[in-house]
């Protein structure tokens, strides 16, 4: 089969060589029914007698052509086999080969995207549990792009977080964290709880 016939075959083509496959197997065991009415002679039993005369039991005509159809639809039957092997061979090559392009484009971009995160200006390296940073589900390990109102690019020091954190008492601030490569955004609210602060996690600046 040429390049171009292999680019054609479709689902759609497997499933009516199946329906196909189905159909000569339906003949085919019409045609063995049709033997099997006829004294179960099958496709090996005598068609003449003992004595050398054509059997007078069966119908030989019914019999000859049934066993003729039966070897030609045979033929047809292992030829379609052969060709529904070829197209899902392709079919299953061609998706193996898609799916490792996308792999592939995705990775890319993945990369891509890493490249492009924005710089974090701090870094998360303590959550006590229960506290309101517990409960937003910031975690040790995430990088600080943007904390309320703070950002990479107006960050100075700590005490820039530390202020947008006694104005929002009680407040939701939106935070946006690097972790694992990915950026997200966490809802957290501070606010007094049975631990110190209001936050109850620890920050500490990064120098990039």
């Amino acid at each position: 089969m040429s390049e171009a016939g292999r680019a054609a075959v479709t689902v759609s083509d497997v499933q009516k060589l199946m329906k196909k496959k189905d159909e000569l197997e339906a003949q085919i065991k019409a045609y063995y029914d049709v033997l099997e009415d006829q004294k179960g002679v099958g496709m090996d039993g005598p068609l003449v007698d003992i004595e050398g005369y054509p059997r007078a039991d069966i119908d030989l005509y019914q019999v000859r052509t049934a066993r003729h159809s039966i070897v030609c639809l045979q033929n047809d039957h292992k030829s379609i086999m052969k060709e529904i092997e070829e197209a899902l061979h392709q079919l299953h090559a061609r998706e193996k080969e898609k799916r490792e392009k996308d792999e592939a484009e995705a990775r890319a971009e993945a990369k891509t995207w890493a490249e492009n995160l924005p710089s974090a200006f701090a870094k998360v390296d303590a959550v006590i549990a229960g506290s309101p940073a517990s409960m937003s589900g910031l975690q040790i390990g995430d990088e600080i792009i943007e904390f309320g109102s703070v950002n990479t690019s107006n960050f100075q020091t700590l005490q820039n977080i530390a202020t947008v954190v006694q104005h929002s008492e009680g407040k939701s601030l939106s935070v946006t964290v690097i972790r694992d490569g990915k950026k997200l955004h966490l809802g957290l609210m501070p606010q007094r709880w049975s631990g110190k602060g209001l936050l109850g996690c620890n920050i500490v600046p990064l120098q990039r």
